[in-house]
């Protein structure tokens, strides 16, 4: 009888060392989208649209992102993956120009720009709703020093219309309205999605409303 008990404790602790090892293995190996995010993943046919998704790092996520996101969402949490597109409430391309797009919609504003040599700019960001904890906020995040990532823009053939796609990484993020920083997130997030839209002149400068005095005879 108490070799049965020894070798049942033995067997216990195998499979409770084992689930621990599966589960360590499950939250630090490294994220798999289920498709690939560099493609486009936009119906080219309409015009204008577009579509931003957001891919959420499992140690960003609750419980380390081992748990479905339909529980996550009923406790109202962070999930694997946010988005927002043309259909979205208030949705808009704002601008697209070679070397920056603005899209937007309720409570997002994704704005990317590149320079001379296509490099990801500091002035790129992403604002959108989270919940984070219990709590619901918006968050305003950037990419690291330096950027990874890049942005894709091309005429449509037969048309004045630009398409294009993008890929970066978000890694540091602020509330939106407070502008206090967060230690969100744990590892930086993904951001991918693709445009179609007609390109936008840049605004023209404010004009002075007083004029200058004519000189003096």
């Amino acid at each position: 009888m108490k070799r049965f008990k020894k070798t049942s404790l033995i067997i216990i602790a195998l499979v409770l060392v084992a689930g621990l090892i599966w589960l360590v293995w499950l939250v630090s190996r490294p994220d798999k989208t289920d498709d690939k995010v560099a493609e486009s993943i936009l119906d080219r046919s309409q015009s204008p649209s577009f579509q931003v998704r957001v891919v959420v790092a499992r140690m960003s996520r609750p419980f380390g992102g081992i748990l479905p996101d339909w529980v996550v969402r009923k406790l109202d949490a962070t999930p694997s993956e946010l988005r927002f597109d043309q259909t979205s409430r208030g949705a808009q391309i704002v601008s697209v120009r070679n070397d920056r797009v603005q899209l937007k919609a309720d409570d997002w504003d994704f704005f990317i720009e590149t320079d001379s040599e296509s490099r990801i700019l500091p002035s790129t960001r992403l604002v959108f709703p989270l919940a984070l904890g219990g709590r619901h906020l918006r968050l305003n995040c950037g990419p690291a020093n330096p950027a990874n990532g890049h942005l894709e823009i091309r005429p449509r053939a037969g048309s004045d219309e630009f398409a294009g796609s993008f890929l970066l990484e978000l890694a540091t993020c602020k509330n939106a309205d407070s502008g206090k920083t967060t230690n969100w997130p744990a590892s930086p997030l993904t951001v991918s999605g693709s445009f179609v839209g007609r390109p936008q002149s840049p605004a023209p400068e404010p004009k002075g409303t007083v004029q200058d005095s004519p000189p003096a005879k």
